[in-house]
């Protein structure tokens, strides 16, 4: 086996171990970028799309710089929601435990949904690294329970999801009790303009690294469509399952409600179901995480919650039970299959109101295979555009005929037939010669 790449990076020992017990022996591209960048100090800026590698590229530096001597809060990394905290937290956990060293970093998660008084408590000793949703994360700060003004990182996740879930502010708090030195890490897919005055607060002159994705979707993701022509659609969905009989397969639907209508629908049809959105309390999302992880389930229907943060393995299937108005989220809830080298469909239900949507899908460099269900099997139909791109080589052919054909300037009996006659002639020859 060739040297792990990082090592180049002069890592602790602990944390090349760690990548070799994960498989990880070459940097991608946002790492490669980033890490450099935060290992000197700077603040920086990286967006990349999902499945990129960016935990990593700021988990590996923090972890470099942390001393575990001082028993004091060094990180604090912040999540929009509890499954991406608890997941960057069982990351850091899985690296901390290759280090054999006497003393050794501490990490705690803090989300909300968990037993406050008893957290508080705990934090006689602080810990190294925080990891958690900004909400829980002041709370503690305000209740004198957690010292943050000690950190010398600040890690933003997702922040264009912070934004859109309205807890930029928390982090803003956050933010104004930590160092005014304070070295700042913010990862984003997207960088929109209402999320600028608070990167311009607190981040003056960061690098700024932005990966552009080599492809809008995975290699080996195939793209379906499937037309509803009025069917029910809770329905398509279950033949669709049931013909596709994926190893895991991800249902989106745009509201809570409409996930709650499609998975009791699927539910008293038989299918063992569960459901990911953000009406669940705290213990049912937990709960449902953990039997998606053990696969308790072989379907999940799930709100865009799950499509950006969430990392579910094993997806080998998506279907878009419709389309989100945000087509960005096409991209990243198929992202969630076909990842690691492993191939995945993406399958989604149309109405003719769609064709929009499609056509812009399109347009990015999205290839779409169009089928149908026909006696509980998946069958190739001809392209939706087909029609009307004959349509409109008709109308050109119609088009050149009539610009060949001029009316006489005197009109004699019958002209009418035989300007027709000519014309189709003309279509006749240009049909010819399109063929040959």
């Amino acid at each position: 086996m060739s040297e792990n790449q990082f090592g180049r990076y002069q890592f602790q020992p602990f944390i090349i171990n760690a990548l070799n017990a994960f498989g990880f022996y070459e940097p991608t591209e946002i790492q490669e970028r980033m890490i450099p960048l935060i290992s000197k100090g700077e603040s920086a800026i990286g967006q990349s799309q999902t499945g990129t590698g960016k935990t990593l590229a700021y988990l590996l530096p923090i972890l470099e710089k942390i001393d575990p001597a001082r028993k004091e809060v060094q990180a604090v990394i912040t999540a929009p929601t509890r499954e991406l905290a608890t997941q960057i937290y069982q990351q850091v956990l899985k690296i901390i435990e290759h280090d054999s060293r006497e003393k050794t970093i501490m990490a705690r998660c803090y989300i909300g949904g968990t037993d406050k008084q008893r957290t508080i408590d705990k934090l006689k000793i602080q810990p190294h690294i925080v990891v958690g949703t900004p909400g829980r994360i002041k709370d503690l700060m305000i209740d004198q329970a957690l010292f943050i003004h000690t950190a010398e990182f600040l890690v933003v996740d997702e922040a264009d999801m912070m934004l859109d879930m309205g807890f930029i502010q928390d982090v803003d708090q956050v933010a104004a009790k930590m160092p005014s030195n304070l070295q700042m890490l913010v990862f984003s897919a997207t960088i929109p303009e209402k999320l600028k005055p608070f990167l311009k607060k607190y981040m003056e002159n960061p690098a700024f690294v932005h990966i552009k994705a080599k492809q809008i979707a995975a290699e080996n993701l195939k793209h379906y469509l499937l037309p509803s022509r009025h069917r029910n659609k809770k329905d398509l969905v279950r033949q669709a399952l049931l013909v596709l009989n994926p190893y895991l397969a991800l249902v989106f639907t745009n509201t809570k409600k409409m996930a709650d209508e499609v998975a009791d629908y699927l539910i008293e049809q038989g299918l063992k179901v569960g459901r990911i959105h953000g009406d669940l309390n705290p213990r049912e999302r937990k709960k449902i995480m953990k039997q998606v992880k053990d696969l308790e389930f072989q379907y999940i229907v799930a709100t865009d919650l799950a499509s950006r943060g969430i990392d579910i393995e094993g997806v080998s299937h998506v279907i878009n039970y419709e389309l989100p108005s945000d087509l960005d989220f096409y991209i990243h809830r198929v992202g969630r299959t076909a990842r690691a080298g492993f191939s995945g469909i993406a399958l989604t239900i149309y109405d003719l109101s769609d064709e929009d949507a499609l056509i812009r899908l399109e347009k990015m460099g999205i290839e779409f295979k169009n089928v149908d269900l026909k006696n509980n099997e998946i069958i190739e139909l001809e392209d939706r555009n087909r029609r009307k791109s004959r349509k409109k080589q008709e109308n050109d052919v119609d088009k050149l005929a009539k610009s060949i054909i001029r009316k006489p300037a005197k009109v004699k009996p019958g002209y009418k037939k035989k300007m027709q006659w000519e014309m189709e002639a003309i279509k006749k020859r240009q049909r010819r010669l399109k063929k040959k």
